[in-house]
């Protein structure tokens, strides 16, 4: 877990909390104090030390830094929390990834490959951004100061130094180490009920706006052949949520997916577990999916093979799964020297559904950067519809609510890889309230009752965390 380039700090592996501030605040102050070694140009610099493998989810929520961000990638062994910035990168509602790639290359050409800026972009970047998604921004990218990486039962906790800026926070960076706590006890709070709900659209305005939809759809008004609608289910609860405990909850009963939070201050924060990837990258080489129709898990074998058999042989939802494989490679095909993917979709099994999917692999071209992928492929069918811009502008007719960064690419970006996933299957923490976003891809043939009850079983994992379905009777 220590790449070449980290500063390993201790051959040993600190158990003692007070301990692993002294070691890591002394390296720090040694390091600073040399003013960056007349070095210039931006880079990090990352120090890092053995620890004694705690909870992170216990790490993360008793942390008072800000921002805290989780990443635990679908399939990976490891996971890292994150607390506290050595660099921002955002941007408004004009700027978009080529605003991003042109602050991420004031930093990662110089630095440790490992290096990772964590963050997302909105699903609509020219939409305009509402106040509960304010916090969020159009795109925000951080560079934590600490991280805890676990991998099994090791774990190291790492500082990113951002030389040679950070000579001048030195004071400061000592203050953030002390603050910095390692519980012992796992996190264990429990989850309360909520008080109301509230869906937008409602049922019948669900109806209308699917009706209005497939009137759009039959008559290919601007040649739209597919869009996605989403709903908005609010509620409000009594006590204050705390979103780490719901992320912990949540990773229990969501295998086979990314986990993803992001909490950038104050009561506002981005929890999920979605199954999607958008893209990872390592070098030159990607891997994207196109993952697009749905069906619930039967309550047997029998039943479950039944399942992903009537979804396997569903000529609707191929149609609406071939229009996402058909725009990743027409989106990809042009940056890449080689380019695959599958020619027909399997099954990809959760813990509550199933879903066709089709797996890709390509070899970028030479100077093709992550943000060059992300602008090509966001979004997809799968969350917007088909052709893009006509869908988008109907979701923009259509919905009554702002997306934020739900349907959004979530990930990491490093100078020589990148992961990202599409934020489905989340929900907006604020204080008291939790509204959780989900969609459902309408084309010739959905029916409406049926996408409906379809956002309600990919709404289930939340559900079951919090016993909602039990509380509201759905």
């Amino acid at each position: 877990m220590v790449d070449h380039r980290d500063i390993l700090i201790s051959d040993d592996v600190l158990g003692d909390p007070a301990r692993v501030r002294t070691v890591l605040a002394r390296r720090v102050d040694e390091l600073l104090s040399r003013g960056g070694d007349g070095v210039s140009d931006l880079h990090v610099i990352r120090l890092v030390v053995r620890i004694a493998a705690p909870d992170p989810h216990a790490w993360l929520a008793a942390q008072e830094l800000m921002p805290k961000i989780y990443w635990h990638g679908r399939g990976d062994d490891r996971l890292t929390a994150a607390v506290g910035a050595a660099d921002r990168c955002v941007g408004g509602r004009v700027d978009g990834f080529e605003s991003l790639r042109s602050q991420l290359d004031v930093v990662l050409p110089g630095s440790d490959a490992r290096v990772r800026y964590f963050g997302g972009f909105r699903f609509d970047l020219d939409a305009k951004t509402s106040a509960e998604w304010q916090p969020f921004g159009t795109f925000a990218f951080t560079l934590p100061r600490f991280v805890l990486m676990k991998h099994g039962e090791a774990a190291v906790l790492g500082c990113n130094l951002l030389l040679p800026r950070d000579v001048d926070r030195r004071a400061h960076i000592l203050e953030e180490i002390e603050q910095l706590r390692f519980p012992v006890d796992p996190l264990d709070g429990a989850l309360p009920l909520p008080d109301s709900r509230s869906d937008t659209p409602d049922r019948d305005g669900w109806f209308d706006k699917l009706a209005r939809a497939l009137d759009a759809i039959d008559q290919r008004r601007e040649g739209l052949e597919k869009i996605v609608l989403a709903r908005r289910a609010a509620y409000e609860f009594s006590d204050r949520l705390d979103p780490i405990t719901i992320l912990k909850e949540l990773e229990k009963v969501t295998a086979n997916c990314f986990h993803f939070a992001f909490q950038f201050g104050g009561d506002s924060a981005l929890v999920g577990a979605t199954p999607e990837r958008l893209f990872r990258r390592s070098g030159r080489r990607i891997w994207t999916e196109a993952v697009a129709g749905t069906r619930p898990r039967g309550e047997t074998e029998a039943e479950d093979r039944g399942a992903v058999a009537s979804l396997l042989a569903s000529e609707k939802d191929q149609r609406e799964h071939a229009y996402v494989r058909d725009s990743i490679r027409e989106a990809l095909e042009p940056l890449c020297d080689v380019f695959d993917i599958d020619a027909e979709a399997s099954g990809l099994k959760l813990t509550r559904g199933w879903h066709l999917i089709s797996r890709s692999e390509g070899l970028l071209k030479e100077g093709v950067h992550g943000s060059d992928v992300m602008r090509a492929l966001h979004p997809t069918p799968a969350v917007g519809g088909y052709p893009t811009e006509t869908a988008l502008r109907a979701i923009r007719d259509l919905e009554a609510f702002d997306r934020g960064w739900y349907a959004g690419p979530v990930g990491w970006i490093g100078s020589q890889g990148a992961e990202f996933a599409v934020a489905l299957r989340c929900g907006l923490v604020r204080a008291n309230s939790l509204s959780l976003y989900s969609g459902a891809g309408i084309v010739r043939g959905s029916d409406a009752a049926s996408e409906w009850d379809e956002i309600e079983q990919k709404t289930s994992d939340f559900a079951k965390v919090f016993g909602l379905y039990a509380h509201d009777g759905s």
